[in-house]
């Protein structure tokens, strides 16, 4: 066992016990991989942290079901990807706007994709509507079918494809213009 494995073991025993000092070095330890992870299911920083720091009250309640084999990361993770989730429901009535937008199959070359940073990946992702953003983050990015999505969500596999192609077109249109701004010299 690493160094770095024994003492986030050893923190995690304290942490059990219910000490804030070494509850806030775990955070602090974890925050910048905690914001990665919500940044891509929240529209912006603000309420990324309100999912991070809702994560993180959940992480420390569930403690004392971690157990030490597995990784910590990965544990962490699927918290985190529940914490977002769950913020999305909570939300999701102020989110009730239809969108009827059916795009046209665009081209986007290899190359365009390369181009761009993963700072403005993450911002294109965030502005995607919620239900669009979550059943992209959760298909794409974390591996669930849309049998599992639509679990998760209470929506119907049928809307958890539509919604992941209109997710996906939608990046698509961005990015097109992002490489159309590019190219006009305006980017």
């Amino acid at each position: 066992m690493s160094a770095d494995s024994k003492h986030l073991n050893s923190l995690i025993t304290l942490c059990r016990k219910g000490y804030r000092e070494h509850q806030e070095e775990l955070y602090l330890m974890f925050y910048n991989y905690a914001m990665s992870i919500c940044l891509r299911y929240s529209k912006d920083r603000e309420e990324a942290v309100e999912i991070v720091n809702d994560g993180f009250v959940k992480m420390f309640s569930k403690l004392d079901k971690y157990r030490d084999d597995t990784s910590f990361k990965s544990w962490l993770r699927r918290i985190l990807i529940n914490a977002s989730i769950d913020y999305y429901r909570k939300n999701q009535k102020h989110y009730r706007n239809v969108d009827i937008s059916y795009a046209k199959h665009e081209y986007i070359t290899e190359d365009a994709v390369s181009k761009i940073s993963e700072k403005e990946i993450i911002a294109l992702i965030q502005h995607l509507p919620p239900s669009y953003r979550v059943v992209f983050n959760l298909f794409v990015i974390e591996g669930f079918n849309h049998r599992e999505i639509a679990g998760k969500l209470g929506i119907s596999v049928g809307t958890s494809k539509s919604n992941l192609a209109i997710a996906r077109s939608k990046l698509k249109r961005q990015l097109l213009t992002m490489k159309n701004s590019s190219i006009l010299g305006h980017g």
